[in-house]
């Protein structure tokens, strides 16, 4: 197939890696972090770009709102040939300590919702690429971010009587924030080959209403938005070291095929 038909990119317009943010109109605003953008397609919820920073060339798609986008997206980067998807993405958090903008890093999701679940059985564990969140890490650390690694749930829902009930339980499980596509994300990246990665600004804390907060921040609310400029350099600074990571590598094997 030449052209995936939801995302309608090409094979020629992939990368070695992608930056997945959910809005469409975060993709506008990573434009500025790169050099030689290109505008590939915007249709349904599946806004692109390419562009090159600091010498590496990323697709940057938006994949929209849930697990089922996240899904599709996945598989369709995949056949055009994208080996590594960095979601920059915003949560909720579950934890008092955490606040707006910082970000979470994600080292595992909770299956709370339906899509990953619909490819495997729900003890299949939804985990990023350790090496990838390694460099994630590093990345954060490099930027002077605010940062916390741990675990995600991921759900379906923001409107069922039960929401409060079931923060509450996730938050004394020690699961750091909410949101609706790392699960899937993960698990479809894991049965597919594919390094994954996920990077969560909060825009809603714990214990706080959350039409106010979500409200706030699509109006640009300080923090908020700072946070999203944060997941940006962060996500952006990871390609580059997972970039050098792997020429390293390669020089290494190839000096060892010398002796």
């Amino acid at each position: 197939m030449d052209v995936q038909p939801h995302i309608r990119c090409r094979r020629e317009d992939a990368a070695e890696y992608a930056i997945l943010p959910g809005d469409p109109a975060r993709v506008e605003r990573v434009k500025k972090y790169l050099a030689q953008v290109k505008e590939i397609a915007f249709n349904r919820e599946y806004k692109s770009i390419t562009g090159y920073y600091k010498g590496i060339k990323v697709l940057v798609m938006s994949t929209g709102m849930g697990g089922a986008s996240v899904g599709i997206a996945v598989e369709e980067l995949k056949q055009i040939g994208v080996k590594t998807m960095i979601r920059i993405g915003s949560c909720g958090a579950l934890q008092k300590e955490i606040h707006l903008g910082d970000l979470i890093i994600a080292n595992g999701a909770v299956r709370d919702e339906g899509t990953s679940k619909s490819y495997v059985e729900s003890i299949y564990p939804a985990i990023p690429d350790t090496d990838l969140v390694f460099q994630v890490i590093e990345a954060a650390k490099s930027c002077g971010v605010s940062y916390y690694v741990g675990k995600v749930r991921s759900h379906d829902t923001f409107y069922t009587e039960r929401e409060e009930e079931i923060d509450h339980y996730w938050s004394k499980k020690g699961i750091l924030g909410a949101d609706m596509e790392t699960a899937a994300l993960f698990t479809i990246g894991s049965l597919r080959g594919i390094r994954t990665a996920s990077i969560l600004n909060t825009v809603n804390e714990y214990e706080v209403d959350l039409t106010e907060e979500i409200d706030a921040y699509v109006n640009g609310k300080e923090e908020a938005m700072w946070g999203e400029q944060n997941e940006i350099r962060t996500a952006l600074e990871a390609c580059v070291r997972m970039e050098q990571e792997h020429k390293k590598i390669k020089k290494n094997v190839e000096e060892r095929k010398s002796l």
